[in-house]
């Protein structure tokens, strides 16, 4: 069974989607991780941003297997994700290594475009949403937590600009498709978030 979960930045698709993958017994797919990792390596190998033919010949070189959870998550990184994955270029390479990944497995994967390019036909669709702040103030927490320098205002600006970015990119903009099922987890533990979507899932069987 596929599981697609799509959601803005911050409205807590990673946590989520781990979570529930293990109470299921499923494998989980984080499909943002994967734009991470070739922003991390268009940025640590010095690629010009702008320089369309040297992002996709980056995304096309990178080996997916050697993602590192603890390189992807930077402010960097973060700042500059949209720019290297609008290139629908890039996105056809990426997709095809998020299903190859998830061939012949139950899967929970996350992203932008899991319901509406990457698997169309999955069983469940989520799509989660926050409001600004709330998704402002996990971010900043976020940040914190990792030892990093955040301001609250600020993260909240970049937010509105990733929602931004996101939703107006010509390849695969972010998007709630007709058949998935809005999860609004604005003031909602990641508990009760997780138990809303099991009860869903368990009449979809």
């Amino acid at each position: 069974m596929q599981i697609a979960i799509d959601g803005p930045a911050g409205s807590g698709k990673s946590t989520i989607a781990k979570i529930l993958a293990k109470n299921l017994g499923f494998k989980h797919i984080d499909t943002g991780a994967y734009y991470r990792w070739v922003t991390y390596r268009v940025l640590s190998e010095n690629v010009n941003l702008q320089n369309a033919a040297a992002l996709i010949r980056t995304a096309e070189q990178t080996d997916f297997a050697q993602i590192d959870e603890t390189k992807i998550r930077s402010k960097e990184v973060t700042e500059n994700v949209s720019t290297v994955s609008a290139l629908p270029e890039v996105r056809r390479c990426v997709v095809a290594q998020q299903r190859l990944a998830a061939r012949g497995s139950d899967i929970v994967m996350e992203g932008r475009d899991i319901g509406s390019v990457v698997f169309p036909d999955a069983e469940l669709k989520i799509f989660l949403t926050a409001s600004v702040e709330e998704r402002a103030r996990r971010r900043y927490q976020e940040l914190l937590d990792k030892g990093e320098k955040a301001d609250l205002a600020e993260t909240q600006k970049d937010i509105v600009e990733r929602d931004r970015k996101d939703s107006m990119r010509h390849a695969s903009p972010l998007r709630k498709v007709d058949d998935a099922v809005e999860v609004d987890t604005t003031g909602l533990t990641i508990e009760q978030v997780v138990e809303k979507i099991t009860e869903i899932y368990k009449e979809r069987k």
